[in-house]
C-alpha cells in the first residue's frame, strides 16, 4: 500500500505541474510557435520537475532504498500518467482510444514517450545515486 500511495504522490507532483504548464503552452506558446516547438520547449522544464519530484520521493517516501521499490513506484506512476492522458484526450479533445496515443507529432511525441520512460526510472536512478 505504501508503494501505491507513493506512486500516486509522484504522479500527482509531476502530472499536476505538467497540467499547469500544458495550459500555458496551449494558450500562449502553441499559437505563437506551433505545437511541436511549444511541446519541445516545455520538455526541459518537465524533465527538471521529474528529477526534483523523484528526488523528493526518494528522500521522504522511499523507506527502503531497494531498486525494486523505486522501479515499482516509477512504473505505477507512469501507468497513471498514461491513463490520465487517455482520459483527458478522450474527454477534452473527443479522441478515441487509439487517437489519444497515435495522434502525436513524430518529433515531440517521441520525446514525450522517451520522457515517460525517464519518469518511470527516475526514482530508481535517484535512489541508486544516494
Amino acid at each position: 500500500m505504501q508503494t501505491l500511495q507513493t506512486a500516486v504522490l509522484y504522479f500527482l507532483l509531476v502530472f499536476g505541474a505538467g497540467f499547469v504548464l500544458g495550459i500555458g503552452r496551449v494558450l500562449f506558446l502553441v499559437p505563437l510557435l506551433g505545437e511541436r516547438t511549444a511541446e519541445l520547449l516545455e520538455m526541459p522544464v518537465m524533465l527538471v520537475i521529474i528529477v526534483i519530484s523523484a528526488r523528493w520521493i526518494a528522500l521522504h517516501r522511499l523507506e527502503n532504498r531497494r531498486m525494486s521499490s523505486a522501479l515499482s513506484i516509477g512504473f505505477i506512476a507512469m501507468g497513471l500518467v498514461l491513463i490520465a492522458d487517455l482520459a483527458l484526450g478522450m474527454l477534452f479533445r473527443g479522441m478515441s482510444l487509439v487517437e489519444a496515443f497515435s495522434h502525436r507529432d513524430p518529433v515531440s511525441g517521441a520525446a514525450y514517450y522517451a520522457s515517460l520512460v525517464l519518469f518511470a526510472v527516475m526514482p530508481a536512478i535517484v535512489a541508486r545515486l544516494r
